[in-house]
């Protein structure tokens, strides 16, 4: 039985789109539509009424549960009557390639930071904790980039473990989409924010220990979340999105000669698209079968897209 069939059963509380755009409660829309059109990753839609709809519901539910956090906060640092450095807020946000984790983590930043109480909201995405490609060939791990050992999980659970320990200017490597790599010596700086966000494709997975780990606890990426969002839709869907933007960034990205996959712009449609199935089939599917997908269960929020884009369902973890 699947885990939404039985409301009574599921640890969730599924909502229809229209049920959910109603928790809005008249929240004003304070996104522009030139904002809106910025925010958008390429191939993903985004209207000004899915904002409104989806989004404003989820900036409202979150600022009450940062709101709520931040209480305990001030609350414990009475009781020990300390000084305690601000703990940010974290939210995760995983999904499949090409379902836009980037758009709704971009759409949420903007939101969350107009809320009074949460004015600096912070984004990364752990594509720049990925082991470098020199690294990721010399361990044959190249087509299996995104999979989870592909990242370099130790730099990301101490980088997660500064800001959650309060630490000011806490670094995060940068990463290349158009060289395909790490840049070497570029780093962001996180200076304690009051929410920050952090996409990527295995954020909630349950890491498993190494021989040599046994017998320590070791810690999930996860479990320095406040909140987790996944965005869900069919696998015939994704694929459609994928092959989508990989010829669209054909005849974009790609023609710059700087580009990792220059060498697909001179391909013929039908040469593309063959090429599009093969990365898909051969890397992305499996990898959303056997490590993303999986995750979806310890989300406390789920989105579900349509063919269209559109968010048709929202389903949120009970308390």
């Amino acid at each position: 039985m699947d885990q939404f069939s039985r409301s009574d059963l599921s640890p969730y509380r599924s909502f229809t789109r229209d049920e959910w755009a109603a928790l809005r409660e008249g929240e004003p829309m304070v996104l522009g539509a030139e904002e809106i059109d910025r925010l958008r990753s390429l191939n993903d839609r985004l209207s000004m009424e899915e904002v409104e709809a989806i989004y404003l519901p989820m900036s409202r539910l979150l600022s009450m549960y940062v709101e709520a956090t931040q209480g305990l906060f001030e609350a414990t640092k009475r009781f020990l009557g300390s000084n305690g450095a601000k703990v940010p807020f974290v939210i995760g946000v995983a999904g499949s390639v090409a379902v836009g984790k980037s758009t709704t983590s971009r759409v949420l930043q903007a939101l969350l930071s107009r809320w009074p109480n949460t004015p600096k909201v912070d984004l990364i995405t752990t594509d720049g904790f990925l082991l470098p490609n020199a690294v990721l060939e010399a361990e044959k791990l190249m087509n299996r980039k995104g999979f989870p050992e592909s990242y370099d999980v130790k730099a990301l659970l101490a980088f997660l473990s500064h800001v959650k320990a309060g630490r000011e200017h806490v670094e995060a490597p940068v990463y290349s989409h158009l060289t395909y790599d790490v840049i070497p010596g570029e780093a962001v700086s996180v200076d304690r924010p009051d929410i920050l966000i952090v996409e990527g494709l295995n954020v909630l997975q349950a890491r498993q220990p190494s021989p040599s780990e046994a017998d320590r606890s070791v810690p999930f990426v996860s479990d320095f979340f406040d909140f987790s969002v996944y965005i869900d839709a069919e696998e015939d869907t994704l694929r459609k999105w994928y092959v989508s933007r990989f010829m669209r960034l054909r005849e974009t990205a790609f023609r710059d000669p700087d580009s990792y996959f220059h060498r697909y712009s001179k391909l013929k449609d039908d040469e593309a698209e063959a090429v599009a199935l093969h990365i898909w089939n051969g890397i992305n599917l499996p990898n959303l079968r056997d490590n993303v997908r999986p995750t979806r269960a310890r989300a406390d929020l789920i989105l579900t897209k349509g063919e269209k884009h559109a968010i048709e369902r929202v389903d949120l973890r009970k308390v």
